[in-house]
């Protein structure tokens, strides 16, 4: 299992170079460690930044969990993106303006082939709003069926 919250840094994140802006550390309220941020007013429409969770050992022909908080904050503030490795093309989760400012849970499943997927990234895509912010945190990687809420 991996556990990737950005308290401790064991995991292995790399910033994309080809993308327009970095993802940056930034401090939760309450004191208590830290999370990955983008801000509403980093680049111009459209621009991306991406994140990646480089993976290894995962076993062929299992199949495992991605668990992350994500919150979206402010108006028009843009879009949140995973994708997997093995599927450049399409994202495997989407998600565009928050209800409100609140932290909440995403999950994916992740099935394992014969081909193992080697990276997870998280793409932040800048809208038109000027405030709030994109932000990931605690983000897990379980064997198994993801668990029914």
């Amino acid at each position: 299992p991996v556990d990737c919250s950005f308290s401790r840094g064991v995991c292995d994140w790399k910033q994309d170079t080809d993308d327009d802006f970095d993802w940056n550390l930034a401090d939760r309220d309450s004191g208590d460690g830290y999370y990955m941020a983008v801000p509403a007013f980093v680049g111009h429409k459209k621009d991306m930044g991406r994140l990646k969770l480089l993976l290894t050992d995962l076993k062929p022909k299992s199949s495992y969990c991605l668990i992350f908080s994500y919150r979206l904050a402010g108006e028009r503030v843009g879009k949140l993106r995973v994708f997997l490795a093995s599927r450049k093309t399409a994202p495997v989760w989407e998600q565009s303006k928050g209800k409100d400012e609140r932290w909440r849970t995403g999950k994916i499943e992740i099935f394992q082939g014969a081909e193992t997927t080697n990276s997870i990234t998280f793409e932040s895509e800048r809208g038109k709003g000027k405030t709030g912010e994109i932000g990931v945190d605690n983000v897990i990687l379980a064997s198994g069926l993801c668990p029914e809420d």
